[in-house]
């Protein structure tokens, strides 16, 4: 009797799904890579020699567009956690779309920086920060884009709903991590500028 009772379990151990433990390791790391640029930029800032110049206002615009995307895509695992493949879909696609107007707007406001003679290699660590921080948000965008499009794709063969949501959770998780990390890129700018 009492050797069934040292071997009966203290509680019940709940377990990570271990596809979400990765991306968390995954957005962990990327924190990390942003973290690091964020203290070389004020290392780099306080030594002097920095060069002030204006935003483009369509950093402004890509930052209501990016929050935006965050709300269609929430409003698609809503819809995936109530069996609606309509919203789910219409969700999915309208996230692709803003998702690609923030990329598109992103490359202008960079046509912008260059017009008035801001430029990735132009001589001052100011430039090239803004390039560096705007460019890897960017290509993990993409990746996010490419992760919606498997998502769409998934939920066409009826591979998303409320029995399965470990993939569409994955993706809403990433994708609200994109929208945080660029208004923490664009506050960190403005505000360090």
């Amino acid at each position: 009797m009492m050797e069934a009772q040292m071997n009966a379990p203290i509680g019940k151990v709940r377990a990570m799904n271990p596809k979400i433990f990765g991306l968390w390791l995954f957005i962990i790391s990327i924190t990390m890579i942003f973290i690091s640029l964020s203290s070389a930029y004020i290392v780099k800032q306080a030594e002097g020699n920095w060069r002030i110049f204006e935003f483009p206002d369509l950093f402004k615009v890509t930052s209501l567009i990016i929050v935006l995307s965050s709300v269609s895509m929430h409003w698609s695992y809503i819809a995936a956690k109530r069996n609606n493949l309509l919203q789910i879909r219409l969700g999915l696609v309208v996230t692709a779309i803003l998702g690609a107007a923030f990329m598109i707007g992103q490359f202008v406001a960079w046509n912008e920086l260059v017009s008035i003679d801001v430029n990735f290699s132009g001589g001052n660590p100011a430039e090239s920060f803004v390039y560096v921080f705007t460019g890897l948000h960017v290509a993990h965008l993409i990746g996010g884009v490419i992760f919606l499009a498997v998502m769409l794709k998934a939920s066409f063969s009826y591979k998303v709903h409320s029995k399965s949501l470990t993939k569409i959770e994955m993706c809403t998780t990433y994708w609200h991590f994109l929208g945080g990390l660029w208004l923490y890129l664009y506050l960190f700018l403005v505000l360090n500028n």
